[in-house]
Formats: C-alpha cells, sequence, structure tokens
C-alpha cells in the first residue's frame, strides 16, 4: 500500500514538471526575449499543442499528411513577440538543389485585429494577413555554411568563371560588376537570391496565390535541428492593438523537405486564439 502511494506521489510529481498545456497561444510578458531555443526563458510560457491538417483546397494539394501537430509557446516583451515551435521531422533537409525540397515553418498574423477574420488560407481580398516565414537552407547559410556552386555542389567540375580572371583585381569594383552579370537573380534585385543575413522574412498575403515580401516587421530566428525534429524561433513586432488580455489570431505551417512539400504543399492549421498576457 505504501508502495502504491509513493509510486502514485512521484507520477503525479513528474506530471507537475511537465510544461502547463493551454487551448490558445498565450504570449506571456518577459523583460527580454530569448533568441535560442533552448532558453530556460520558455520555461515561463504555456503550451499549445495545434493540430495541423494538409493544404487540400487550392493548387498543389497536399495528399499525404506528414506533420500531425505542432508545440508552440510565446513570450513577448511588449513591443515584439517571439514564438517557439516545436515539431517532429526524421531527417533534417536543409541543403536546395534540384527536386529537393527544404524544411520550414511559418506564423500567419491578421494585418488588423476584427472581429470578422480573414480566411485562415492565406487572407483574402480586403483581409490582409502577416506572414513571418523560416526555411532551413537560409539558417544553414546565416549559421555559416557557403552559399557558392562549390559550397552546394562539391563534386561539380567548373573550369572557369570570367569574373575570376586573374586580370581583374580580387575585390575591385571591376570584379564585383562582372561577378553580376553571372548572377541574373541578384542583378535584378531577388530577395531570394544569394546567402541572407536572416532565416526569416516578412510577407503579405490577401489570398492563395498572392503572397509577397511585406514591410519590415523586424523579423528575426533562430531554427535547431535534434534527433527529434526542429525547434525554431519567430520573433517579430507585437500585433498592432494587442494589449494585455486582449485577444488575436495566429496560425501555423510546417513543410517537410523530405516529403517534397514547397509552396502550397504544407500542412497547416486553422485560426487560433492568441492572448497577451502580463503574467
Amino acid at each position: 500500500m505504501k508502495q502504491s502511494i509513493l509510486l502514485l506521489l512521484l507520477l503525479t510529481a513528474a506530471c507537475s514538471r511537465g510544461p502547463k498545456m493551454v487551448n490558445e497561444v498565450v504570449a506571456v510578458a518577459a523583460a527580454k526575449l530569448p533568441t535560442l531555443p533552448a532558453d530556460s526563458a520558455w520555461d515561463a510560457a504555456p503550451e499549445h499543442l495545434a493540430a495541423l491538417l494538409p493544404q487540400d483546397l487550392v493548387e498543389p494539394r497536399l495528399a499525404t499528411p506528414s506533420t500531425p501537430q505542432i508545440r508552440v509557446r510565446s513570450l513577448t516583451n511588449g513591443s515584439e513577440i517571439a514564438i517557439r515551435l516545436e515539431w517532429e521531422d526524421a531527417s533534417k533537409s536543409e541543403t536546395p538543389g534540384p527536386s529537393k525540397m527544404v524544411d520550414a515553418c511559418a506564423i500567419q498574423i491578421p494585418e488588423k485585429m476584427e472581429k470578422d477574420l480573414p480566411e485562415p488560407q492565406m487572407g483574402q481580398e480586403g483581409k490582409r494577413v502577416q506572414v513571418t516565414y523560416w526555411r532551413a537552407d537560409w539558417q544553414a547559410t546565416v549559421d555559416g555554411r557557403g552559399d557558392t556552386i562549390r559550397d552546394l555542389y562539391p563534386n561539380a567540375a567548373i573550369d572557369h568563371y570570367p569574373f575570376e580572371a586573374k586580370p581583374l583585381e580580387k575585390g575591385s569594383d571591376a570584379q564585383r560588376e562582372m561577378a553580376l552579370r553571372y548572377s541574373p537573380a541578384r542583378a535584378l534585385g531577388n530577395i531570394r537570391s544569394g546567402p541572407r543575413a536572416a532565416p526569416v522574412e516578412d510577407l503579405i498575403a490577401t489570398g492563395p496565390g498572392t503572397l509577397s515580401p511585406g514591410p519590415s516587421l523586424g523579423a528575426a530566428g533562430k531554427g535547431v535541428f535534434a534527433a527529434k525534429g526542429w525547434t525554431v524561433v519567430i520573433a517579430r513586432k507585437l500585433p498592432e492593438g494587442l494589449s494585455p488580455n486582449q485577444r488575436t489570431s495566429i496560425a501555423f505551417a510546417v513543410w517537410q523537405g523530405s516529403q517534397q512539400e514547397s509552396g502550397a504543399r504544407k500542412m497547416r492549421s486553422g485560426w487560433i486564439p492568441l492572448v497577451r498576457r502580463n503574467q
């Protein structure tokens, strides 16, 4: 009998040490926002388990479910909000290439706090949504991996690039101008080209197929892969008008590169309440 009581007490204590689970995303006040997924500051935030479903409303649809759920915690310093996302992924997909997709995730928040929400599928005309998007290959280059053809394809044979000719002084204006000729995407100002300074970007949308660069929300992020999958921190400005104890909504999306998920082929959630708390 005593052994049974002791076992029950031990199990109760073990359960009490787990994260507090909530049915909405609660952004808890913090003096300083953590930038690393493993920071102990995240222990102060309750956890929401968000169910994901395949995007099967518009082409190209996702036919086979992959990521069933994502664990979410959130903190705010009153001007910014940080959100930590965790999901299981058996393989790390961080290298782009022909027919190779990369792991990614995103958060989506309505641009305006209104009673009538935009469509959860990328918003709708007249009801814009803000998207902050993270990618594993961008994280790899921020962490120090090279982004040249030689870095991505170490076994490729390259005879010669004109901008590497000896008469051109290395690092000179003439060499940079020549190199730009052989980087047409960069020359056209394509924001997806070249090494990245951050693994995230701010986007806006008013419906499927309308995703485009948006006004800066100060997006920042950090993703770490471990044995069970990814843990990613995404930070941005606090949604406009979100005062303590008020609510807006948030949605999530996850792409698994190993499952050939890219673009509209993704796992996504519906709208989930997002509330700001002082403690």
